[in-house]
Formats: structure tokens, C-alpha cells, sequence
């Protein structure tokens, strides 16, 4: 879909790596100015690969306008400053993606709620709840006084089903309930929201204990998808006029290519969430 967001504005958070650089990088590759933020300005700030300026360089590549914003999104001052400095620049914003999340050591540490630090749920809800919430209200000003927009919430089936453990669950079921609320209230102004489920994606944390030998046996790559698949579904979302009959909704990024008729990077279909919704 190249050129299909020519002109348009968007900003993606949390987009060093993962899901948010791929989102990134497909709103790039169909031509939108791209702002990515994130923590990461150089490879020395995490144990992963990837910064905010590598992903805006090669939004640039693929024929967008990537624009870096170190930005720690617990800061609100720090956020509503982004998006004043992307009304001032570019006089709009048409799309959102809310990616931002921490990793923690207890997410993957398989240990029971009650033997993990307390400060564990603050990770999770402050990054990987609040901080959607926060963004989204910004954005939502711009957008209901434009008449138009698209909010992508990257979400999980961990909303309906146990997924890594407690808080993550709770903040993404949180996060679906964002979506349908602020949904509702966005409708009469044409701006829409939806919660994105991606399946099992190849992110380079993947990548790396793949390649260490440190993956479970129970992690099938072959049914994987790469970060940039979600990306296309969310340039399905904001090229599409009739977007308005997903807000509100959580819809796996595996039905949406279903719908749309896209495919991953390397041609084929992922398998989705374990459990997914239908359209």
C-alpha cells in the first residue's frame, strides 16, 4: 500500500524494537510521517538491539518521514509535550498506535504473583495500561477537533485468558476496556479505536534466545509472525473508510488479515492467538 498514507501523521510508542518499530515501519512504508518514541537512543540503553533513531531512519528508507522522540511515557508533561510538538510541526495526527510496555524480569520468570515484587504490577499498569490512557487522551483532543482518527491499542488474548502472569492479564483486559470506553465517546466524532491481538511474534528477544538455545520447547517458530505483520493491519485500519465497524473492538491481527487480504513479510499467515474473535 504504498503512498496509501501520504501526508498523514502518526505516532507510534514504544518503537525501538518489536511491535512498535514494526507498526513503525509499515506506517512508514505507505508513506505517513512517523513519529517513534521510546527510551532507546543508543544500543548501549538495553540488552536488545534497536533505537528510536535506527527505527526513524528506516521509516525514512522505506519511504516515509521517521521522526525519533526520547520520551519515558510515565512522564504525562513529557507526553503532552510530544503531541503539542507534533500539532506544532505537522498541524495534525491521524494515527496512534499505543505500543509502550516494559518487559520485566517477572514476566518471564513463570513465579506466582505472590513472589514477585509488589512493584511488578506498577511496571505493568503504568507502562502497559496508563500510559495508552494518557497518549489516547492527547491525541483524542487533535482528533475530535479534525473529525477523524485511528487509535491502536496493541492488546493480547492474555485480556480473556491466562497469559505470562497476573498483572499482565489485568493490564491488557484494562487495556480492551479502554478501547470499547473510549470508543463510545470518540464515535460521534469519527474517530476510531481498536484493540490489536497479535499472535506469537518473532521479536529480537525472540530472535536472541533463539539463537542462544534458550527458548521453551513448547515455542513453535514456525507458527510465528514477524512485528511488522501487526504493522499491516494497522495500515489496513487507517486506509480503510469504513474502520468505524471495528471501534470499540478487540480483533486478533491474524482475522484482520483475513478481512483485508494481507499477508506477513515473508508471504505466508501466521497462525494468530491461540484464541481469537472472529469478524
Amino acid at each position: 500500500m504504498s503512498g496509501a498514507l501520504t501526508g498523514r501523521v502518526a505516532v507510534v510508542t514504544g518503537a525501538s524494537r518489536g511491535i512498535g518499530k514494526g507498526c513503525a515501519l509499515e506506517l512508514g512504508a505507505a508513506g505517513a510521517t512517523v513519529y517513534v518514541t521510546g527510551r532507546s537512543t543508543s544500543e548501549a540503553d538495553h540488552p536488545l538491539p534497536g533505537t528510536i533513531g535506527a527505527t526513524a531512519h528506516e521509516v525514512d528508507a522505506l519511504g516515509g518521514t521517521g521522526v525519533a522522540v526520547a520520551l519515558d511515557h510515565r512522564d504525562d508533561d513529557a507526553v503532552e509535550a510530544l503531541f503539542v510538538r507534533v500539532l506544532d510541526e505537522r498541524g495534525q495526527i491521524d494515527v496512534l498506535v499505543n505500543n509502550a510496555f516494559i518487559v520485566t524480569d517477572e514476566l518471564t520468570s513463570g513465579r506466582p504473583f505472590w513472589e514477585v515484587a509488589i512493584s511488578n504490577w506498577d511496571d505493568m499498569i503504568d507502562v502497559g495500561t496508563r500510559s495508552a490512557y494518557v497518549a489516547s487522551v492527547f491525541a483524542a483532543r487533535a482528533m475530535v477537533s479534525a473529525g477523524s482518527g485511528l487509535i491502536a491499542n496493541v492488546s493480547s488474548s492474555g485480556a480473556e485468558e491466562y497469559a505470562w502472569q497476573v498483572a499482565y492479564g489485568v493490564g491488557k483486559c484494562a487495556l480492551d476496556r479502554i478501547t470499547a470506553d473510549t470508543a463510545h465517546e470518540l464515535a460521534p466524532n469519527n474517530v476510531s479505536v481498536v484493540s490489536l491481538w497479535p499472535g506469537f511474534v518473532r521479536t529480537e528477544r525472540i530472535d536472541m534466545g533463539a539463537a542462544a538455545g534458550l527458548l521453551p520447547d513448547t515455542l513453535d517458530l514456525s507458527t510465528s509472525e514477524s512485528p511488522r505483520f501487526t504493522g499491516r493491519a494497522v495500515v489496513a485500519l487507517a486506509t480503510d473508510p469504513g474502520v468505524a465497524r471495528f471501534t470499540g473492538r478487540a480483533v486478533s491481527v491474524r482475522d484482520l488479515a483475513d478481512e483485508y487480504g494481507f499477508t506477513d513479510v515473508d508471504g505466508r499467515l501466521p497462525a494468530g492467538p491461540l484464541r481469537h474473535r472472529t469478524t
